[in-house]
């Protein structure tokens, strides 16, 4: 299943043309800087903004075309904010049975107590909003969207407004949602550290066009796009977890191109895990280095090099089918003699664990 839309409008002097299509599974991010058009794009999904002549389509349902217009209050969606809208006059347990009310009977498919274990709710029921953190009052707001039993979840920005407690404290509830539930989600943002983390498809959006669509782990290592281009470049990269050093506190992640060692992460043993690896902690060699501090060195091949300005060059290099992003200055590239094909060592200075 997949879901479609195309939307051309112009509120002021910003115009949105903008044509998609991606999985009606999993997470979607659009992703782009300040000002690109994402919330617009989002607004129209809901029906929320007038786009005269635009189609949205999810699975089989089709919510808007040239002859058909579903309104918003009949579109089984849901819609997180920037802000959380609570209802401040009610507790959390009231918000809550104020999304059940408005659910339709026969669209059901979360359970009340499903998503209040989900998103950690179980000592917040009886609190007011008032009462809420920042983190804690978006996580109702997300609980209360998904009662509502949506067909999509939209998510706008959803973590812009906290800080980096409360981001680090909702993060891993987005990640639950991810992997429980089966209710697509098109999530927003100009965050890279949040895409590499939550997408598992990706749309590049930048002054109101679609420049690029489709898998993460492609779309953010391609040289001729944005993402591959700025200070956090960065790979992701699907590892699975394969024993553990339990003296030096380490783990080792097997993935396609070779066997990561990272600080031990507290993971079953054949779980999945998903790592990001920024650019610029990756170095390259001609030859595999020894006594080295480095512990994670692969061999891999040069696919594609792309200036970056006068002085430094992205290489996207291929370890085993799988992709990562190297920057160095022009003057390494030249005396390494680096060219597509090119047989060389990667060094990896530093990894994250995202999930």
């Amino acid at each position: 299943m997949t879901l479609e839309a195309r939307f051309r409008m112009t509120r002021g002097e910003f115009r949105l043309d903008a044509r998609l299509e991606a999985p009606a599974r999993g997470v979607t991010a659009v992703f782009g800087a300040s000002g690109a058009g994402k919330t617009l794009l989002l607004r129209a999904i809901a029906g929320l903004e007038e786009a005269p002549g635009g189609y949205f389509r999810i699975g089989d349902e089709v919510w808007q075309s040239d002859d058909v217009f579903v309104p918003t209050h009949r579109r089984p969606l849901g819609y997180v904010f920037q802000e959380a809208s609570l209802f401040e006059h009610l507790s959390v347990r009231g918000n809550l049975d104020f999304a059940e009310r408005r659910r339709r009977r026969a669209s059901k498919r979360v359970e009340r107590a499903q998503a209040v274990k989900l998103l950690g709710l179980d000592n917040l029921l009886d609190r007011a909003p008032e009462n809420l953190s920042g983190g804690e009052r978006q996580r109702v707001a997300i609980a209360r969207a998904i009662l509502a039993s949506p067909r999509l979840l939209l998510m706008d920005e959803p973590l812009s407004a906290l800080d980096l407690t409360g981001r680090a404290e909702i993060l891993p509830f987005l990640e639950d949602l991810h992997h429980e539930l089966e209710i697509p989600i098109v999530y927003v943002s100009h965050a890279a550290d949040e895409v590499a983390r939550l997408a598992d498809h990706l749309v590049l959006l930048e002054s109101g066009r679609v420049t690029a669509s489709g898998p993460v782990a492609e779309i953010l290592t391609r040289v001729d796009l944005s993402p591959a281009r700025t200070d956090e470049a960065a790979a992701v990269v699907e590892a699975v977890v394969a024993g553990d050093d339990r003296e030096h506190e380490l783990s080792y992640l097997d993935f396609p191109g070779g066997r990561f060692t990272v600080a031990r992460a507290a993971r079953p043993i054949g779980s999945s895990v998903r790592l990001r690896v920024l650019a610029r902690d990756v170095s390259l060699t001609l030859e595999r280095q020894e006594g080295t501090s480095i512990l994670n060195i692969f061999e891999a091949r040069v696919e594609e090099l792309a200036d970056l300005d006068r002085s430094q060059v992205a290489v996207k290099l291929d370890l085993a089918g799988v992709r990562l992003l190297s920057r160095v200055t022009r003057k390494s590239a030249e005396a390494l003699e680096l060219a597509p094909g090119k047989r060389v060592f990667v060094q990896i200075k530093a990894v994250a664990l995202l999930r």
